[in-house]
């Protein structure tokens, strides 16, 4: 095992208590394709569902899925996530070059995130069928459907628990009660959405990175309104909360090379098991993704983990 700087060693699939196609699933993504040492590095592509066709303007070859899967080949990712019409047009001929994430809720951008909630789009059944080695699933904390949510999000955890698929929960906080107490990027709101997760059984979860607002603090819940935190102090804090489930940080919208990397440096010192990184990988041009793809490569060697 690696020495690299992280609060405690990440959860061992013992530890996890994972079923055998489960850790084999896992297996693969974490220890067979991307740096192949226990950490990961997926390459999400629902952002078309979920925000449109306005995030590929910045790179119009990113349009084409099959450039992305090119892409995931050649920058040697650990899987990518996507939607089932993606997946069914476009994953045959990547089967088993690149493990897939299937997506199986989703929703526009249409709605507002008041009332956030994500329909399901496929199944886990369909994940099996299409050689996917994980279940993505969406769950808005704190929005107002969320009871309806955590309901649909436990019959795909059921049927992942049957079919041996690892779950990944996106677990973002959403809507009008968590504004009033902070917002959604507060420690307070992704401290929470990273418990939920691991509460309703996820095996890894998808979070962003908590951040700190002094003119938000009053409306945080106590102790949070007096915890100032840096990145990697506050990624930690999310860490712990997230028990035995693994972590991955999101991207989010493009940033420049430097600050990239940052973010990835502190998901990783944090604890995290590695990166979902998507706009800031494919809205990249092809030389500039692929040299992004190798600095993420190199700096996850020193965060290796054995089972």
């Amino acid at each position: 095992m690696s020495t690299a700087t992280t609060t405690s060693p990440r959860p061992t699939f013992d530890q996890m208590n994972l079923s055998v196609g489960k850790r084999a699933r896992l297996h693969r993504l974490m220890y067979e394709h991307g740096p192949a040492n226990g950490t990961l590095m997926i390459l999400p592509i629902d952002q078309g569902l979920e925000h449109g066709p306005i995030d590929f303007f910045d790179n119009p070859d990113s349009l084409d899925t099959d450039w992305i899967y090119r892409l995931a080949v050649a920058g040697n990712f650990s899987g990518v996530a996507l939607h089932i019409g993606l997946a069914e047009k476009y994953h045959k001929a990547y089967a088993g070059r690149v493990p897939l994430v299937l997506k199986v809720n989703g929703k526009t951008n249409f709605p507002s995130d008041e009332d956030a909630f994500s329909p399901m789009t496929s199944s886990v059944e369909d994940a099996v069928r299409l050689g996917a080695d994980a279940v993505g699933y969406t769950l808005y904390v704190g929005s107002p459907a969320q009871d309806v949510d955590i309901a649909q999000c436990n019959e795909v955890r059921r049927e992942c628990e049957r079919y041996g698929m690892p779950l990944v929960i996106w677990s973002y906080p959403r809507g009008a009660a968590v504004k009033a107490k902070g917002g959604q990027d507060s420690l307070y709101a992704i401290d929470y959405a990273a418990r939920v997760a691991c509460e309703v059984g996820c095996d890894i979860v998808k979070l962003n990175e908590p951040k700190w607002d002094a003119s938000a603090a009053a409306a945080l819940p106590k102790p949070y309104n007096t915890l100032e935190f840096s990145d990697v102090e506050g990624l930690r804090r999310v860490v712990r909360s997230a028990g035995r489930t693994l972590v991955l940080v999101s991207g989010g919208s493009k940033m420049g090379d430097d600050a990239t990397l940052h973010k990835a440096q502190i998901a990783m010192e944090a604890g995290c098991v590695g990166l979902i990184f998507g706009r800031n990988m494919w809205q990249r041009k092809w030389e500039n993704a692929l040299s992004m793809s190798a600095s993420m490569h190199q700096l996850m060697k020193g965060y290796g983990q054995e089972r």
